[in-house]
């Protein structure tokens, strides 16, 4: 079930407009029944802010970051949201501009400064953004609100007040980690970030966290492997990695980042994140594994056709090999039509004119042998495809708590109709068979799994997405909640407010 492209454009650009943070909880008009095993809140995390003073904020990733959060309780649904008070957000608030460059807006001197001040201030380095829109975590007892930089943000997942800023360079060797950790059941934390490893080249390390010392900082100590990369000034651009229960898997694609671009016209040309995005189309997918315990690189690489990606599924074992499943886009062209689409300030016919044009992502499966001497040199490396461009499917989840790392059957997802997430989608992984809610002039944020207790099917349990309308002002934005094994509609909490897009998030308990 595709809808036409025109269906949602329009409406779609309306949910990138500016709001308020709340002084207090808004109960929501509940529809149907909400699961009685549904007792704690859901925590979301995207731009709120897209703009300040006279300045705007020019990318769908720069917005200043807003964190949600629906209570549930005795059957009802109550709604909060604020602002996270990053360095990026407060001083923007407080100077009326932009003051810190975003992944698409340069932030410009300020002009009080006279022009010797504003020279010495390129030799202090690059100030990077702590604008945390991606995602929350659980770090043992602490909640961290996430970008991809090396700050991660402390709050306090009940009043959403912000607590506390941790630089991540000041504990661990890396420039900055992903907003998509691994989290095993003890509560033991697995990241990855580019790093400067041997002979002064660039690497990728894994980084362990283990759930101790609550309070604490330190525990932000220590790595546990390290990547090689293909480049030695050009990291690939790393959103998420796969691990399973005995290895760890790094998809190093041919979307790069220039650092020579990056450090020196930083501060010359005006640049910003996306102006340092380029591709190597030459190298390939290089599928890179390490074993997890202990640490160790295993010296084969597996290459594939080149792919951009954001987002893993599942990685796991299977008979002697080692499975990947994830969202593939096909090759550089998703930097410079996918990214650039979210630019908020485009003309909005070009952005219509180039989304039809725009790659379409789809899960792919990658099976990688862990003994290559068992298998005939010069093999394909095997590559089964899931879902053709008619049900593009990105922002995937699955019963993780179960089945991440394991052989698992369920994936679900947001199906994207030319860029615009329209529907949920849910994914047999084995069978290829799938299901699709849709609802006119509604768009889905990242569903997200929440097993029913005592549950026996891997598919037991409820969906839960923020829905928001494009046309938000003649229709209340709501919380959906879907049965797992049909996407059929369990209940929806309805809010007397606009809500803007999010990106990721999770459920606590």
């Amino acid at each position: 079930m595709v809808s036409r492209f025109e269906h949602p454009a329009g409406g779609y650009r309306k949910i990138f407009e500016t709001c308020e943070e709340l002084s207090e909880t808004l109960p929501a008009t509940v529809t149907g029944r909400i699961p009685s095993f549904l007792k704690g809140s859901l925590l979301r995390l995207g731009p709120g802010l897209f703009e300040v003073g006279d300045e705007p904020f020019y990318h769908l990733f720069d917005g200043q970051a807003l964190m949600h959060k629906f209570d549930f309780k005795n059957g009802q649904v109550t709604y909060f949201r604020k602002f996270v008070r990053t360095d990026a957000y407060v001083r923007a608030i407080t100077e009326k501009r932009v003051v810190i460059t975003e992944f698409g807006t340069f932030a410009y001197p300020d002009p009080c400064k006279n022009i010797f001040s504003r020279f010495f201030s390129y030799f202090k380095g690059v100030e990077v953004t702590d604008n945390c829109l991606v995602n929350v975590y659980p770090v043992g007892e602490d909640f961290y609100a996430v970008t991809e930089t090396n700050y991660i943000t402390k709050v306090n997942p009940d009043t959403l007040e912000t607590l506390k800023k941790v630089d991540m360079c000041n504990y661990i060797n890396i420039n900055g980690v992903t907003a998509h950790p691994h989290i095993e059941r003890d509560g033991t934390v697995y990241n990855i970030g580019n790093c400067m490893g041997k002979g002064a080249t660039l690497a990728y390390n894994i980084v362990r966290i283990p759930p101790t010392q609550k309070g604490s900082d330190q525990r932000f100590q220590g790595w546990v492997v390290q990547f090689p990369s293909h480049e030695r000034f050009k990291p690939s651009y790393v959103h998420s990695f796969g691990m399973s229960e005995n290895y760890f898997v790094f998809v190093e694609t041919p979307v790069k980042i220039n650092l020579l671009k990056f450090l020196s016209a930083w501060s010359i040309r005006g640049s910003n994140y996306m102006d340092c995005f380029e591709s190597n189309e030459s190298q390939g997918t290089l599928f890179h594994i390490a074993r997890k315990d202990p640490g160790e690189y295993i010296d084969h690489k597996f290459k594939g056709a080149p792919i951009g990606m954001f987002h893993h599924i599942n990685t796991y074992e299977d008979q002697g090999f080692v499975v990947v499943d994830l969202c593939a886009w096909k090759g550089f062209e998703f930097v410079y039509n996918y990214l650039w689409l979210a630019n908020l300030r485009a003309n909005w016919d070009e952005v219509k004119k180039a989304a039809m044009m725009a790659p379409q992502p789809e899960v792919r499966r990658y099976v990688i042998p862990l003994d290559i001497h068992k298998e005939e040199q010069g093999k394909n490396l095997p590559e089964i495809l899931f879902s053709g461009p008619r049900q593009a499917f990105e922002f995937p989840q699955i019963n993780y708590e179960r089945y991440g790392g394991k052989n698992y059957t369920y994936a679900y997802g947001l199906g994207l109709n030319h860029f615009i997430p329209d529907r949920i989608c849910k994914l047999n992984v084995k069978t290829k068979e799938t299901w699709v809610w849709q609802e006119p002039d509604s768009y889905p944020s990242e569903p997200l799994f929440v097993q029913t207790p005592e549950a026996v099917d891997e598919d037991d349990g409820k969906k839960a997405a923020i829905k928001v309308h494009g046309s938000w002002f003649q229709r209340p934005a709501y919380l959906l909640i879907l049965n797992a094994k049909d996407l059929s509609e369990v209940a929806r909490a309805e809010v007397e407010c606009s809500i803007p897009v999010t990106f990721h998030g999770m459920y606590k308990p």
